[in-house]
């Protein structure tokens, strides 16, 4: 489906891969790296595909931005390469598919903030996490946003105060990826956990993921409010009707084409 050779799109199936492809940059997320992993989702995201698998080649998933970028830019350069990367976070969350990362190897500083930003995260054991500024001279406030959503305020604090590396057993502790399996079962286990992931009516499942993503930051009254309402709408699709008749009649759904 592209022919740029910095991200790789495949599609198998009901299922697309997108791979970074910047190994000899350890997959470090430049501001045009950034816009083509932007594109890659966007255009899946027009297709019927049903799940979206993230993937890395290389000995490391990814680096982080790629300081040869900042080194020496200004604020405002600074402020929109954030934007152009927030806006890729935004839109792995926004595209109707489900997003999986596969990860192997280091995923650090934005590198994190891209596993977390994905809907499921599987990762082989010998992987490693890391929001290393905390250590250093630049902070991961931005990478912070979507890793304190995953893991909650003490994990969170404590891997972006210390900068310490968390091992993949940790990560899936902390809930920042879904599961740890050994080196040889990524991709088996990716796949399968994707395969449940995508069970049921895409139309219906797309409406969950972008009411999942709204709902989840807001205050448990105003949440309940939106989730009410969206559920309440949705019961009206013909996708919700086959599935209740379905089920009271015992029987297989055929969801609407």
């Amino acid at each position: 489906m592209s022919e740029n050779t910095d991200v790789l799109i495949e599609r198998d199936g009901p299922f697309a891969t997108v791979t970074m492809n910047r190994p000899r940059r350890r997959n470090a997320l430049s501001r045009t790296f950034l816009l083509q992993l932007t594109d890659a989702f966007t255009e899946i995201a027009g297709t019927d595909a049903r799940g979206i698998v993230l993937a890395a080649n290389g000995p490391v998933f990814s680096a982080g931005h790629d300081f040869a970028d900042m080194a020496g830019a200004s604020h405002a350069d600074v402020r929109d390469l954030l934007r152009v990367c927030t806006a890729l976070m935004q839109t792995i969350q926004s595209v109707p598919q489900v997003v999986i990362a596969r990860v192997h190897g280091l995923a650090t500083a934005a590198g994190c903030q891209l596993v977390a930003s994905c809907d499921l995260a599987v990762a082989a054991e010998s992987a490693a996490f890391a929001a290393p500024g905390g250590k250093g001279g630049w902070f991961c406030h931005t990478p912070l946003v979507a890793i304190s959503r995953n893991i909650g305020r003490k994990r969170a604090a404590e891997m972006a105060l210390t900068g310490d590396t968390i091992d993949a057993a940790t990560a899936a502790d902390w809930g920042l990826i879904n599961y740890a399996v050994p080196d040889d079962d990524l991709d088996k286990a990716t796949l399968a956990l994707l395969q449940r992931a995508t069970q049921g009516s895409p139309r219906s499942k797309a409406l969950g993921k972008q009411a999942m993503y709204a709902q989840l930051d807001r205050p448990e009254a105003d949440a309940y409010t939106y989730a009410v309402e969206v559920m309440a709408a949705s019961s009206q699709t013909p996708e919700a009707q086959e599935g209740m008749h379905a089920f009271l009649g015992k029987r297989r759904p055929t969801w609407p084409a």
